[in-house]
């Protein structure tokens, strides 16, 4: 009987370290998965602006020399990041395959216009400076006019800013929510002990001598708990990478080692606080106290 009550108690403390890193985990991995998005915030923002065009529509009858010039200009322009000429003939054939028909033998001629698909930096992309930029590219005489879906570009950035201000308050919630599961589940592992605590005392320890060994497990729990949260957090990127490969990558160093290396440090710090905490709580209890 002596025998099997130390390996019972082994087999409860060893259950009780275990549920407490896979929950330090867990919520460490909530806290990635924030990271993430906070970290490429910026990086999608960007990724959508840049993806915003508007078409230079250009005169007929100019010539193809002439409209691959100005395309270099607008290339070498330090608002534009890139261009693509469409001819009429290729206008032509995407617009028959959209309508499914041949307009032209319809028509007898091809009514469509050359045009050049402007692509612009994101701090570009705005109403504002679309509006400048318009008015420059119609000082030109081949340009006939300038074509862009205003509301649309102001609906993007109006949402790309609502999406920033959500997206902070959110990970404000989500770091309080995060904060308080991982103080309750090392208090509750804490209060397991709570006796333990109290006959150190009485037999002399010192405060510091009795927190040492609890600090230095709930390190080690939140260093595993780190460790299990990247493990879970690089499994999620190898699968969303493959279909956004242009915003989230992991080969964008940078933001994976500030990612990985502040879950292995949130998860330390984050531990290390609340079971101070919890044992200095116990520490200044009465043995009465420590029945409620």
């Amino acid at each position: 009987m002596g025998e099997k009550k130390p390996k019972t108690t082994r087999r409860k403390l060893r259950s009780s370290y275990i549920s407490s890193v896979i929950s330090i985990s867990l919520v460490l991995f909530l806290l990635g998965i924030l990271g993430l998005l906070i970290l490429n915030a910026h990086k999608l923002s960007v990724y959508v602006k840049e993806n915003i065009s508007f078409s230079v529509i250009i005169n007929d009858q100019v010539k193809e020399i002439e409209i691959k010039k100005l395309q270099k200009e607008l290339d070498a322009s330090n608002y534009i990041k890139s261009t693509e000429y469409i001819s009429k003939e290729t206008a032509a054939r995407e617009l028959q395959e959209d309508l499914g028909e041949d307009f032209i033998d319809f028509l007898g001629y091809n009514p469509l216009l050359a045009s050049i698909d402007v692509y612009l930096y994101a701090d570009f992309a705005n109403p504002d400076s679309i509006s400048l930029i318009e008015e420059d590219l119609l000082s030109y005489p081949m340009v006939k006019e300038v074509f862009y879906q205003e509301s649309l570009i102001h609906l993007i950035n109006e949402n790309v800013r609502k999406i920033g201000v959500f997206l902070l308050a959110f990970s404000g919630l989500l770091f309080l929510i995060a904060i308080t599961l991982i103080n309750n589940t090392i208090r509750l592992s804490v209060y397991s002990k709570r006796f333990i605590i109290h006959t150190m005392q009485l037999v002399g320890a010192t405060r510091a001598f009795i927190r040492w060994p609890f600090l230095a497990k709930s390190a080690l729990h939140g260093i595993l708990g780190g460790l299990c949260a990247l493990i879970l957090l690089t499994g999620l990127l190898s699968v969303i990478q493959k279909e956004f490969m242009e915003i989230i990558s992991l080969r964008d160093a940078d933001i994976v080692a500030i990612l990985f290396t502040g879950i292995i440090v949130m998860g330390l710090i984050l531990n290390w606080f609340s079971t101070y905490f919890a044992v200095n709580k116990y520490l200044r209890m009465e043995e009465d106290e420590l029945y409620y």
